[in-house]
């Protein structure tokens, strides 16, 4: 019997940023460094696959410091943490090992700098997001406030509408993030920006690509986990670039094959915290059922790299 055709449009760049392959490898030159097992303060990135199959070569994934022993290393979670986290792992003297995003870091500096400056700051973000508990955890209490929505932006109480400036996570949406920064500036005309913006290259170019891609298809599908925000954001820039169907997977077991009969052309995305292997497993899951000509929507080349620190560099 003859299997149907089906053109699957490959969104490029995909699946693992900088900012996560340096955090999988913080774990990984820890475990080798130390022997297991490591601590880990939080999901190390959101994805069930790598964070089982680091749990699989020594990691131990805590929720809190107290969770810790004090004889062995701790590593904290590439979204980053409050201050308050690295400063008892110190007067404890444990041993630890940062593994917040570069780019997320520097969202932390920018804040700091205009606290410094004594400007009040307003964070665009989700509530409850580690990202985002970590980014306002840098400042005292009240000196961050967290608005979600155009909506929030007309309630927010502010300490002084002169004297603020705006951050936020790097994982948004970049239009919904855009509307949300005219409703700020149109409300408080003095509120201070960051230099560049802080969603990061990686989400950027993964949501341009889903934008080119989203046209092309009758169906689209994000490699990711329910809980990576920049993995959701996928799903719903697709939706709103044209595409009749999106859907979040974790594996290609959670398929709606249903919703997806008579389909002749896919999209296939992954977000930042997704392996490629997960991507080729989905493909061959559409390989097993259709004759599958794969098409690469390729809108951007990515060479960045960060530096692991400088602890697990040298020698023990």
């Amino acid at each position: 019997m003859t299997k149907p055709p089906l053109t699957i449009h490959l969104a490029a760049p995909r699946g693992f940023c900088a900012g996560v392959d340096r955090a999988i490898k913080i774990v990984e030159m820890a475990i080798a460094k130390w022997g297991a097992p490591v601590y880990v303060r939080h999901e190390i990135v959101h994805n069930k696959f790598v964070v089982d199959d680091l749990r699989a070569k020594g990691a131990v994934f805590v929720e809190e410091l107290d969770d810790c022993p004090l004889d062995r290393p701790v590593i904290f979670s590439a979204h980053g943490v409050p201050k308050s986290v690295p400063q008892e792992a110190a007067q404890r003297q444990m041993i630890f090992v940062d593994a917040t995003c570069p780019l997320v870091s520097k969202v932390h500096i920018e804040a700091a700098r205009h606290h410094e400056n004594g400007l009040q700051m307003i964070m665009i973000g989700h509530a409850g997001h580690p990202e985002t508990i970590g980014t306002m955890g840098q400042l005292p209490e009240g000196e961050v406030l967290l608005v979600e929505t155009v909506e929030d932006v007309a309630t927010v109480l502010v300490r002084d509408p002169a004297r603020l400036a705006f951050v936020t996570q790097t994982t948004l949406s970049v239009d919904d993030t855009a509307d949300i920064v005219a409703a700020l500036k149109a409300r408080f005309p003095a509120i201070v920006g960051p230099h560049k913006e802080d969603i990061c290259y990686a989400t950027t170019n993964r949501q341009d690509a889903v934008k080119v891609m989203a046209p092309l298809c009758d169906a689209m599908l994000v490699v990711g986990a329910p809980n990576s925000s920049n993995s959701k954001r996928l799903v719903e820039v697709g939706a709103r670039a044209g595409c009749g169907y999106a859907q979040l997977v974790q594996r290609a077991a959670e398929i709606d094959w249903r919703a997806l009969e008579g389909i002749r052309a896919l999209g296939i995305t992954a977000g930042a915290s997704a392996p490629e292997v997960l991507v080729n497993e989905v493909i061959d899951a559409f390989r097993a059922r259709f004759e599958v000509t794969v098409r690469p929507v390729v809108t951007a080349e990515e060479h960045v790299e960060f530096k692991v620190p400088r602890v697990l560099r040298d020698p023990v």
